[in-house]
């Protein structure tokens, strides 16, 4: 391809599908575009599952365009049917626009809102969808849709196939985010639309919308939906969600998460979730031979995209102060607790499931007989342990230590 973002964009292996690859490729290299991407606002923070979408907004961003991230207020009403087994949870519009209000603040950290002429256009579908005539959105909108594409669509075949309920809001799903694009083109000079592979009918729809209804040319593209080495989805772990906002997840969580990727998808990672050039990424993974500095550089890199350098390099510290020397880094995942819940002491096994360290008191007596969890970096053996007051550091610090990689600060307030 002759421009450099969509070349870019290949390299790094975000590319799946175009609608139309190369008449694209002839507009970006002319001109600057607006494209979007949409996000659903169903929790109060995105989790790592959607930040390859959020690094293309960066990198178009780089490139001189113009990204237009649309939060899905309106349609998160509804619920998107894609790739989902059962209809979601209905929230209430007063928990989306919480949502929103958190949800953006990961963006405003991700991408430059400086530059004027690539700074991010934040819209919300609650805006315009709200407003709709029923009878007048059926005649103008639904009139160019039919049944018999609409039940081809994965997102709606795959529900049916499985004889899962799908209920009618959700069928209208595509059509709103249809509308969505049409919209955008008409009030933004939104050009392109982007999602991940699981959208591809969603967004044709809206591709075709715009040439029905404005008799102009659009695009549509799709990146690779991320499967792991393991098969795990990316962004879930068994403690939960990876999510980007720090309240949910520190900063040192999310660099040790990075640090612990399996040894497969390191190499996918540095072009999916860094910023180094592509050419130079070549040259570590063949050069350099131990994996774990490629997974302490992706953590870092990864990490300062989301944090800043400083938490980066605060993260990386605090492991090798805890893992190398066997001390307690300041950035750990900190659990408080009172002093007056010290008086008469904390059974080991309460102290580590009630605050989820571990899941259950069986799964602390099971660490204790494999020898997997330290106190103060001094093994335990007795499942019977009362923690007491004696057993803090003299800055009221208690250390606790289960396998090689999880640590955690028990700290007296």
């Amino acid at each position: 391809m002759k421009n450099a973002f969509l070349n870019e964009l290949q390299k790094r292996g975000y590319l799946n599908h175009c609608t139309d690859l190369d008449g694209l490729d002839e507009i970006c290299n002319k001109q600057k575009i607006n494209a979007y991407i949409g996000f659903d606002c169903t929790a109060s923070s995105l989790h790592v599952g959607s930040l390859l979408q959020i690094m293309i907004l960066r990198l178009m961003q780089k490139h001189g365009h113009r990204p237009i991230v649309l939060m899905g207020g309106g349609t998160t009403l509804i619920g998107d049917p894609s790739g989902k087994d059962s209809t979601r949870k209905i929230l209430k519009q007063k928990e989306i626009s919480e949502n929103i209000k958190n949800i953006k603040k990961v963006f405003l950290k991700i991408l430059d809102t400086k530059n004027k002429k690539t700074k991010p256009i934040f819209v919300n579908n609650y805006d315009w969808l709200s407003k709709l005539n029923y009878i007048d959105f059926l005649r103008n909108i639904g009139s160019q849709f039919t049944l018999n594409k609409m039940l081809t669509f994965d997102s709606v075949k795959l529900r049916l196939d499985r004889e899962q309920s799908l209920s009618y809001m959700e069928f209208n799903y595509m059509i709103l985010q249809a509308y969505d694009f049409y919209k955008l083109y008409k009030d933004k000079k939104c050009i392109l639309q982007i999602g991940g592979s699981d959208q591809w009918g969603n967004i044709v729809n809206g591709v075709d919308l715009i040439r029905r209804m404005l008799k102009k040319d659009s695009f549509g593209l799709t990146t690779q939906l991320i499967t792991l080495a393991s098969g795990a989805k990316m962004g879930k772990t068994e403690k939960g969600a990876i999510w980007l906002n720090e309240n949910l997840f520190s900063s040192y969580d999310y660099w040790q998460f990075w640090r612990n990727t399996d040894d497969r998808d390191v190499k996918k990672f540095l072009y999916f979730f860094t910023e180094i050039k592509s050419e130079r990424i070549e040259q570590l993974v063949v050069n350099e031979k131990n994996i774990n500095k490629l997974k302490i550089l992706l953590a870092n890199e990864a990490t300062k995209i989301l944090h800043g350098e400083i938490a980066s390099k605060k993260a990386e510290k605090t492991a090798k102060e805890t893992f190398e020397s066997g001390g307690s880094g300041t950035d750990l995942p900190e659990i408080k607790i009172k002093k007056n819940d010290l008086e008469n002491g904390i059974k080991i096994l309460d102290l580590l499931s009630d605050n989820k360290i571990m899941s259950s008191k069986s799964d602390v007596r099971r660490a204790i007989k494999s020898s997997a969890l330290k106190m103060n970096n001094e093994i335990l053996l007795e499942e019977n342990k009362i923690v007491q007051l004696s057993d803090f550091s003299d800055q009221k610090v208690l250390k606790i230590s289960f396998g090689k990689k999880k640590h955690y600060l028990i700290k007296i307030i």
